[in-house]
């Protein structure tokens, strides 16, 4: 099974790479660069010349939701471009009512039933949320758990060229007026490493 991983940066997968990098072949790492448009760009021109039976968006993100723990990883089954319409006043208009396209994407690989990952649904954005009002106005218009900076691209990204898609993210920090102090970054990478290192290992060798 030819699995690629695809990551904003490459701190947010170092594990994964030293570890499972080396000793599967059949593993793959695309640092695509944060932000939708460089991993919707870096992913097409990707995915144009090379072929896989799985792409994994792995990274960190926000949580909205305070049920969730920081450091805590979780499947992202469900994906919105929450920026992605226009502005009527104080309504929103999406892409959808526009007539224009559409911004929700969905996983399409079922993750192995050994992994029992919470699942969950996110909101990708050009600007993370850090201020009390934009936060009640999304939280109105979506009922989102999680944010980031390119999950609904990579799931596009994957749609369109046909390869089936999994999204996992740990979370390093609460949605909230910005308190890098509370930031729990090391551990949610920690985390999200050793998930992912145990589910790419799985899938590889189930195939052997």
């Amino acid at each position: 099974m030819r699995v690629l991983v695809v990551a904003a940066t490459e701190f947010e997968v170092e594990g994964l790479i030293q570890e499972s990098g080396i000793k599967n072949q059949d593993l793959k790492v695309l640092i695509t660069g944060a932000g939708m448009v460089a991993t919707a760009f870096a992913m097409g021109k990707h995915l144009a010349e090379n072929k896989y039976d799985l792409v994994i968006n792995l990274g960190i993100c926000g949580s909205f939701d305070r049920e969730i723990a920081l450091g805590d990883v979780l499947e992202i089954v469900e994906d919105d471009l929450a920026e992605l319409g226009a502005e009527d006043d104080e309504d929103f208009i999406t892409i959808e009512k526009l007539g224009f396209g559409e911004s929700s994407f969905r996983a399409t690989y079922p993750l192995p039933e050994k992994f029992n990952l919470k699942k969950v649904n996110a909101v990708t954005v050009n600007t993370v949320h850090g201020n009390d009002a934009s936060i009640k106005r999304l939280s109105t218009r979506i009922n989102a758990q999680l944010e980031s900076m390119e999950g609904a691209a990579f799931f596009y990204a994957c749609r369109e060229a046909g390869v089936p898609s999994l999204q996992i993210r740990a979370v390093s920090n609460y949605v909230e007026k910005r308190n890098r102090d509370a930031w729990q970054i090391g551990l949610a990478i920690k985390n999200l490493n050793t998930f992912a290192g145990e589910l790419v290992d799985c899938l590889i060798s189930s195939q052997e």
